[in-house]
């Protein structure tokens, strides 16, 4: 998906992009997989899938979970880029958080806020702090208690806060707090200044701004995450025709036999004996294995099942978190769940994927608490993938590659990436004003004709 966004960006900037693929289908590692017989080949599972999973065809299943959130970056690059005439979406129906061996839903409309009065959600005194960060506008007061008056909180120097003092002075629940109604990584979160760490709640959560302005969870709907139909292997073709639009050229089934470089620079990509020139490469890992380097892994379970997940008022989609303290571990538990309704799955059947990032040698043990949840389940993929980071910025050979996805359920860290490699390239700061498609986008112009 980096790789297509970025050949989309570029040649909307004018560059000339030829985009290669070893694979017969786009997005790589981010596809969705369809037929159906072709997960299972990839899994080497054997025989073919029973007929109660009804037709192949009717499958689009995603290798990597990913919900977007509705005010992310990635939401914003399909956005100024048009990208989203390409695509339908759908709210996802609901967010909930594991505590004690069960599900909550996190509440996501006043009324429900107000509900829930669970001693296991709020307790009996913050509830009315607690309360106003969950209303239907997600009208709290975080940002300006933090940024205009830090006296409140007693944060003198509001840019040295601690966000889990701050997290205490508010008197807001911990379990949900810090995981199901943010969706943070815990460890990196509460440990940052708490100006950073409130753009990041307003992202979320949809605080409001003094201007009035609301955020992911009242942009769409009652949930702060979209889901595409057919799955998110559409994304990567939406920003692949996006550089086709602007003269990119895209190649999938094309083997790459060799980086060529000259003089510790790269000057082309050899193929199938010829050599396409460049003069800057964008790529994942995989194809660079020399100049990158393992930062970990993620385990992540692909469950077929014929119901909806106990517990979430018979959704159709959900994404429930279950927070590394509730089962003594560094990391989160992340678990994805789609359906029929989204155009991935045969009438009747449900996809949940289960995520996390490796902490043991037994990793199947460690995702089993998010399994259980999911009981019975009818078939499942296990992958056990690696984490990839870049050696060196790319500046000196303009080898710029990508990083591995990681366990979290948005596409935020992506979208850093890109940035992240685009500043790289370019010299500049990624700019989403520079997306924007020209006024005599061809394509445009054949529509209006």
């Amino acid at each position: 998906l980096q790789e297509c966004i970025l050949s989309g960006i570029m040649s909307v900037n004018g560059k000339k992009v030829l985009h290669m693929d070893r694979n017969s289908y786009y997005g790589g590692e981010s596809a969705s997989i369809t037929p159906l017989e072709d997960l299972y080949k990839r899994f080497n599972l054997p025989g073919t899938p029973p007929g109660c999973m009804g037709r192949g065809r009717d499958w689009n299943v995603d290798l990597i979970p990913k919900f977007l959130m509705a005010n992310g970056q990635l939401v914003k690059m399909l956005l100024y880029t048009e990208v989203t005439r390409y695509l339908d979406f759908k709210v996802i129906e609901g967010s909930f958080v594991y505590k004690g061996g069960k599900i909550y839903k996190v509440p996501s409309t006043e009324a429900e806020a107000l509900a829930s009065r669970e001693e296991v959600l709020f307790s009996a005194l913050t509830f009315q702090q607690v309360q106003s960060c969950f209303c239907s506008l997600w009208r709290i007061q975080v940002q300006e208690w933090c940024l205009v008056q830090p006296c409140l909180w007693g944060l003198r120097d509001r840019t040295k806060g601690n966000g889990l003092r701050l997290r205490r002075r508010a008197g807001m629940d911990g379990i949900l707090a810090r995981n199901s109604c943010l969706g943070w990584d815990c460890q990196s979160s509460w440990g940052c200044p708490c100006i950073p760490g409130m753009s990041q709640a307003r992202l979320d959560t949809g605080a409001g701004s003094s201007l009035g302005q609301w955020e992911s969870l009242a942009r769409y709907g009652k949930s702060p995450y979209l889901y595409p139909l057919y799955g998110l292997g559409e994304l990567p073709q939406g920003f692949a025709r996006l550089s086709a639009i602007y003269g990119g050229t895209y190649m999938l089934n094309k083997p790459i036999e060799e980086i060529v470089i000259e003089n510790g620079k790269v000057v082309g990509v050899k193929s199938e004996g010829e050599v396409a020139r460049c003069k800057q490469l964008i790529c994942d890992p995989s194809y660079v294995s020399d100049r990158v380097t393992k930062v970990g892994q993620v385990i992540r379970v692909i469950c077929i099942l014929s119901h909806p997940i106990k517990n979430t008022n018979d959704a159709n989609s959900c994404q429930i978190i279950i927070p590394q303290n509730q089962v003594n571990r560094k990391s989160d538990i992340y678990v994805c769940m789609i359906s029929s309704a989204h155009n991935v799955a045969a009438q009747g059947k449900y996809i949940a994927i289960a995520s996390t990032t490796v902490e043991t040698a037994d990793p199947e043990k460690e995702i089993k608490p998010a399994l259980d949840l999911l009981e019975p389940i009818e078939q499942k993929f296990v992958s056990i993938s690696d984490l990839f980071a870049p050696t060196d910025l790319g500046t000196e050979s303009q080898i710029f590659i990508s990083r591995t996805y990681d366990a979290t359920t948005h596409f935020e860290t992506t979208c850093d990436d890109i940035k992240d490699i685009y500043k790289r390239m370019m010299g500049s700061e990624f700019d989403f004003e520079e997306m924007k498609r020209k006024k005599n986008d061809i394509y445009g112009e054949e529509e209006q004709q």
